[in-house]
């Protein structure tokens, strides 16, 4: 255990930091490293990750909080309503196995870095579709459907959900960046909590190499949030795109016999 320590505290850090800037909870490179370079099974990859965010997702909450980068009701919203669903997702793992899990995570993430590098680079939307999303973020509706979406995907890939919500909280509400990134991590912090539970009792999550990644994941999380709230806006969305594809390429790679 002790000769994983560093590297598990390493992969923290750099974990801490992306989720910090990002608002994801830090599961996508969490994942990723656990079977690349800690060795771990595919579903001790998806579920040692989540009591990881814990940790991390309350620092960025502080320092997002501080600067005043979130919307509190929304984020609250989002993460109720899908914490029943992470449970779900959660037991999905089960039914699928681990290789079906890690082949959507790389889908996904491929897919959502896609549709952020589009936002980023178009053009600023007309008035009329501006307020349209205005109106969808005041609605309890449409904030609890991210919810939903992200709890389900929370629980399945071991994520933190906060991959969905960023985006989807810029395209369909109207959200700048930086906001997206601290509401995010209000609701990656209560989705984290019942898919641990749940992975834990399944017995995927090591939590000797937990305990390692949660030393570095603290002091990441403080830099990458103090990063993001100096940055301009479509830095942030660009940074956010580039991140996801190289992170679903690699882990897709691997899974594929590439690397």
């Amino acid at each position: 255990m002790l000769e994983s320590l560093a590297p598990a505290a390493a992969i923290g850090f750099v974990a801490g930091y992306l989720s910090g800037q990002f608002g994801i909870g830090g599961g996508i490179i969490t994942t990723p490293a656990i079977r690349l370079v800690l060795g771990g099974s595919e579903l001790v990859a998806v579920g040692t990750p989540l009591p990881v965010i814990i940790p991390t997702a309350i620092t960025g909450v502080i320092e997002y909080g501080r600067r005043g980068l979130l919307d509190l009701r929304a984020g609250l919203l989002i993460g109720v309503t899908g914490t029943g669903f992470s449970v779900l997702g959660a037991w999905l793992t089960s039914l699928v196995g681990g290789d079906v899990v890690l082949y959507v995570t790389a889908a996904l993430i491929a897919w959502m870095a896609a549709d952020m590098l589009h936002l980023a680079l178009r053009a600023e939307p007309e008035a009329r579709v501006a307020a349209a999303r205005a109106d969808r973020a005041r609605s309890w509706g449409w904030v609890a459907v991210i919810g939903v979406v992200a709890g389900l995907y929370s629980g399945f890939l071991g994520v933190g959900g906060g991959f969905v919500i960023v985006p989807a909280l810029v395209r369909f509400l109207g959200f700048d960046a930086k906001r997206a990134v601290g509401t995010s991590l209000v609701s990656v912090l209560l989705l984290a909590v019942p898919g641990t539970i749940t992975h834990y009792l399944l017995g995927h999550i090591d939590v000797g190499i937990a305990l390692g990644m949660t030393l570095g994941v603290v002091p990441g999380a403080m830099l990458g949030a103090r990063v993001t709230a100096a940055a301009q806006e479509r830095t942030i969305r660009v940074a956010f795109a580039v991140m996801l594809l190289g992170v679903g390429g690699l882990l897709a790679a691997n899974e594929l016999g590439w690397l």
